[in-house]
């Protein structure tokens, strides 16, 4: 385990290297998920690059503003601290890519799911083949992901209603460490749109950037 995150450091540290040499200001990149079974992996366009953009100007963060594609099974992968995974339908993971994706996030990787409102069911039955020992975990509000950087103290804010139920943060956690963390019923993704994608309340976004710049902040201190 120990060998296996070392390993993933030092290539963190030469894709930033090597990302550093073209764009002087960003030293780090992170990444959308892609994935097949049809689910669109692809949703929520502007969300990333607004939250990159935001954990930048408030927290003085070195990301490159471009998001990354990267597929599930590409050993690209494991050049990224942070992946984030959204969409609304279906989800499979071939029996290759989700070693991979294990390999991943126990070599140090952190992966960020979030529920746009349909993926529920598809993601716990592909997450189970990449950890069949691990159960996805309800996390205490007390919990560091939810203070890292901004304190909410009632957990997840929630964005969109959708089913009338009160957002859930679960994670998977090996040996003591979150890997995983699942957003549902919260549609944090959306939070991070354009303003004008859903014309939701300055308030209500800067809480959804904030959760998520609370998320990239983790990922980024457990290297």
């Amino acid at each position: 385990m120990r060998v296996k995150r070392l390993c993933f450091l030092m290539l963190v540290f030469l894709a930033s290297s090597v990302v550093s040499i073209t764009h002087a200001q960003s030293s780090l990149k992170i990444a959308k998920l892609k994935y097949g079974g049809g689910g669109d992996w692809y949703a929520n366009k502007t969300s990333l690059p607004n939250l990159i953009k935001f954990c930048n100007a408030e927290l003085k963060m070195n990301i490159n503003p471009s998001e990354d594609i990267v597929e599930v099974g590409s050993p690209d992968l494991f050049t990224y601290p942070f992946v984030h995974m959204t969409g609304h339908g279906n989800v499979v993971f071939t029996e290759a890519e989700a070693q991979n994706l294990r390999n991943y996030l126990l070599s140090g990787g952190f992966l960020h799911i979030d529920d746009n409102y349909g993926l529920d069911q598809f993601i716990r039955r592909e997450m189970k083949k990449v950890f069949p020992e691990l159960s996805f975990l309800e996390l205490p509000y007390d919990h560091e992901i939810y203070r890292v950087k901004y304190n909410f103290p009632d957990g997840l804010p929630k964005i969109h209603e959708h089913d009338a139920k009160h957002p859930q943060g679960f994670g998977l956690i090996y040996e003591g460490r979150l890997i995983c963390y699942y957003s549902y019923e919260t549609d944090l993704g959306n939070g991070w749109e354009d303003q004008s994608v859903y014309n939701d309340p300055e308030e209500m976004r800067r809480k959804a950037l904030q959760m998520g710049a609370n998320l990239v902040s983790y990922a980024f201190m457990i290297l």
